[in-house]
């Protein structure tokens, strides 16, 4: 993370995650939105994550766009450590091709919201952080 004045921070857990949220890329920037994207794994790195999603307002973001699909644990563990608004986009991997990802993102327990766009929809994801900013 850069810290500078970028409102949008963007996650993904696995690099091999980058194409299917990339399609937001171009979203922001025609707004004129900046944002830092970074690869951070919920399984993997879990502390790591924690940390991230704890320090995110301290460095100025204002919105946390996650994607992920399978078991979809960014999202929920991001918003389990942080008050700033959490957009969820599930992939279309696997066998259920993206509705257990779906599903993990809007069943997150009460206090721990996700807001959650259509699987594989990325630029719907980066239309509601840009309506979220302007609210």
């Amino acid at each position: 993370m850069s810290g500078a004045a970028k409102p949008i921070l963007i996650l993904v857990g696995s690099e091999s995650d980058r194409p299917r949220i990339e399609p937001l890329f171009p979203v922001l920037d025609e707004a004129g939105i900046g944002y830092d994207f970074m690869v951070c794994s919920a399984h993997r790195e879990p502390e790591r994550t924690a940390q991230v999603a704890r320090e995110a307002r301290g460095k100025g973001y204002r919105v946390v766009i996650c994607g992920a699909g399978l078991a979809a644990a960014l999202p929920g563990a991001v918003a389990a450590q942080s008050d700033l608004p959490v957009i969820g986009v599930p992939f279309d991997v696997g066998a259920l091709h993206g509705t257990d990802a779906l599903y993990s993102m809007v069943q997150t327990p009460s206090g721990v919201p996700v807001a959650t766009v259509g699987i594989d929809n990325a630029k719907n994801a980066a239309h509601l952080a840009i309506r979220i900013l302007k609210a």
